[in-house]
């Protein structure tokens, strides 16, 4: 099942498109750089793929091994605890780095602060990771129905982790007030409310990096411009860090953002539809295979980004997600193999299921999809779970004919 509906909704004031100006994205690639780890991650040009659904480029930024962590959520953990910290001790992020944020001084200076964090999977383990790595402490909060593989990740990296017989979201409000308890201690969340925006911004910025690098990728392959840009969303956040810097980059002809959900958590296609500007929640169990995009309510910031600029919301079933992951594990002539996990490679299935299936003809032609088109696909993990994707890619499960 795909559903599409293009953005109709009224302008936001655009208050937050600052936050992916040229010189705050040069900042966080900075940050970033400073990580012993770091490493652009790969751009897949997959040619055959693209022939063989009649557009003009298929380009897929592989996030899998990204800081040696399987997803991109890293990005925006790590520069809001750096953010963060820094603030604590009246410094700028950009007078600071991992050589800084790893010192002997900074501990004395700063003792040890406690990251407090709601995840499906990669966003906690990012958080893991950075607190682990600055040698702080991370307390993460998972939704009921977690796979043990992804609580067992998290663990690995020191954190004291939890499911909770809660959905995603209820998950975010008890680690709000879990912060609010603890000395020292904050909530590192990737969904703004009020009176919290400093550290979902950072974490927003924090994913610019990926974004940057992509479309320095595109023009070393002579690309200057991707036509269209398919994102999944969650809360939204990633979503709205790549429109914010599209039209940054672009102002007089961004590309075409196409914003993707799970069908059981899509409330960005649920507000696009209702028209009046207001987002609306899905609540429930929000039960999907894509548990990184099972998130019923979205970031205040990313709606009022996305709905002045998103060309269109897609609502995906998990079929979609499945036919991408095959898609891209199986690749077409001397394509190179995308090993991409369930929230990953929903923008690869959309795509294919578009461009193959005359079903959806209506829609290919309502985003505009055709010979001339140069697509960027950003598959945000790899096999997080592997039990799940091998029983996609090597059981067949959730089948799609094409």
């Amino acid at each position: 099942m795909i559903r599409i509906e293009p953005n109709h909704l009224p302008k936001s004031e655009d208050r937050f498109l600052p936050l992916f100006a040229p010189e705050e994205i040069t900042r966080v690639r900075r940050f970033h750089q400073s990580f012993p780890q770091y490493a652009v991650t790969p751009l897949a040009h997959l040619s055959h793929l693209a022939a063989s659904l009649g557009v003009g480029g298929v380009f897929v930024k592989d996030e899998s091994c990204r800081f040696g962590l399987n997803a991109f959520k890293v990005l925006g953990g790590s520069y809001a605890i750096g953010r963060y910290i820094a603030g604590q001790l009246g410094r700028d992020i950009g007078e600071t780095g991992y050589d800084f944020l790893t010192s002997p001084a900074l501990r004395k200076q700063l003792g040890q602060a406690v990251f407090f964090t709601a995840t499906d999977g990669n966003h906690g383990r990012g958080v893991a990771w950075a607190a682990h790595e600055l040698g702080q402490r991370a307390v993460v909060l998972m939704p009921k129905g977690t796979s043990r593989a992804r609580l067992e990740n998290i663990q690995k990296l020191g954190a004291e982790v939890t499911v909770e017989s809660l959905n995603y979201d209820d998950c975010v409000r008890k680690a709000a007030g879990l912060a609010a308890e603890t000395p020292n201690s904050t909530v590192v969340q990737d969904t703004a409310w009020e009176g919290y925006t400093e550290i979902p911004s950072a974490i927003m910025q924090g994913y610019a990096t990926l974004v940057d690098e992509a479309l320095s990728q595109l023009r070393a392959a002579g690309i200057d411009r991707p036509t269209h840009v398919f994102v999944q969303a969650g809360v939204g956040s990633l979503a709205a860090a790549v429109q914010g810097i599209l039209v940054n980059r672009f102002p007089e002809n961004p590309p075409r953002l196409v914003v993707m959900e799970c069908a059981a958590a899509d409330c960005f296609y649920r507000s696009a539809v209702q028209g009046s500007g207001e987002p609306l929640a899905v609540g429930g169990d929000l039960a999907s295979m894509m548990a990184g995009l099972c998130c019923g309510e979205v970031n205040p910031i990313a709606w009022e980004l996305l709905r002045s600029h998103a060309f269109a919301f897609a609502s995906c079933s998990d079929e979609v997600s499945a036919l991408g992951m095959r898609i891209l594990a199986a690749p077409a002539g001397e394509d190179p193999r995308v090993v991409s996990g369930e929230s990953g490679a929903i923008g690869a299935g959309l795509l294919a299921s578009l461009c193959l299936l005359p079903d959806f003809a209506a829609q290919k032609e309502l985003l505009g999809i055709g010979p001339d088109s140069q697509v960027l696909l950003i598959s945000t993990e790899g096999d997080t779970d592997p039990a799940r994707y091998r029983s996609v890619v090597w059981g067949g499960e959730l089948p799609v004919p094409v």
